[in-house]
């Protein structure tokens, strides 16, 4: 299901995080979307998401690189869930590079020809284990 277009759409935003392009970010979101910023936080709304990206920027020191792994696309209804691997790579505490893959979740609507996130959970379902990784 690479073809569908939501995975380039995917792929921008993760383009977006790592390059720090927060307005170009924005462009992929709805007006009354969420974020799940880590377990028990959730922000609400564009602006506040595009405060917190700059936030989980900062906490990184700048060096976040967002890719994804497998993903799959279920749609219906004008809207998608997309579950997919999240592969982040940040400084660790030695000067390196850690990694950390999530299974995360996603949902977008479609809204005049045009997806949109509605729906940004990069924790998935670990969030029922209380995981905060």
């Amino acid at each position: 299901m690479n073809d569908h277009p939501l995975h380039q759409i995917i792929k921008a935003c993760d383009r977006a995080i790592t390059a720090k392009d927060f307005d170009s970010l924005m462009e992929y979101y709805a007006e009354d979307a969420v974020l799940v910023v880590k377990p028990g936080t959730i922000v609400r709304g564009k602006n506040n998401i595009r405060s917190a990206f700059i936030s989980i920027s900062d906490y990184f020191q700048d060096r976040l690189i967002v890719k994804q792994g497998e993903m799959q696309i279920i749609e219906g209804g004008g809207d998608a869930l997309v579950i997919m691997e999240t592969q982040l790579f940040y400084p660790d505490e030695l000067g390196g590079t850690a990694e950390l893959t999530r299974r995360a979740t996603y949902v977008f609507r479609l809204e005049n020809d045009r997806w949109l996130c509605t729906i940004d959970n990069s924790y998935g379902t670990s969030l029922l284990d209380g995981d905060n990784a």
